[in-house]
């Protein structure tokens, strides 16, 4: 995983810039509120975070740790894929969506175009103990947020042994229920025994 890049900026548009790393040039996808944070610097380090999918590799980049944290909660809801979650940040705010889910104002979230009612209604409920308040303090989110990408890891695991995502996804919870703290390995195992 990529978790971070530290280079020239060579081309920046509102929607994506290319990094410069020692040569290799990086295409990153943004949000305006990175975009707007990003100013006239020359060399910018962004928050990276790499989706992974059948048909592509796309590279998503953050001004900061706190709404790299965000999207992946974001993308997290089923339903929110990436660029749903990048239009939300681009839309609004990361702390007036940490409010809006915080406050269960989902008509707020219905507000960025493609979202509909239910998708509103649905970041509201799976991510209202997850997030805290409008400010951007990392510190709840990571442990949330680590805990999240074990589950992700360890679903794509199993869907890639064979099994529906569905299935796979309600024995994962099962599983990390009796245990929160499993590494991926271990839910991986244990869910195996379940399937």
């Amino acid at each position: 995983m990529i978790a971070h890049l530290d280079g020239k900026l060579t081309t920046k548009t509102p929607t994506y810039v290319v990094l410069d790393c020692n040569g290799i040039g990086y295409m990153v996808h943004i949000s305006l509120h990175t975009y707007e944070k990003l100013g006239e610097s020359e060399r910018v380090r962004l928050q990276t975070h790499l989706v992974i999918k059948e048909d592509s590799h796309t590279l998503f980049g953050f001004a900061d740790e706190a709404e790299k944290q965000l999207f992946i909660l974001l993308i997290s809801v089923n339903g929110v894929g990436p660029n749903t979650a990048r239009l939300m940040l681009s839309s609004l705010k990361p702390a007036d969506i940490r409010e809006a889910i915080s406050a269960g104002n989902w008509a707020l979230i219905k507000t960025v175009k493609g979202i509909g009612e239910k998708t509103a209604q649905k970041v509201v409920i799976d991510l209202k103990n997850k997030i805290k308040g409008g400010d951007d303090s990392v510190g709840e989110l990571s442990l949330v947020n680590t805990r999240n990408v074990l589950m992700e890891e360890a679903l794509a695991a199993l869907v890639m042994l064979g099994f529906s995502k569905n299935e796979a996804e309600k024995a994962l919870v099962k599983v990390r229920q009796q245990n929160p703290q499993y590494t991926v390995e271990e839910l991986v195992k244990n869910t195996l025994k379940m399937l």
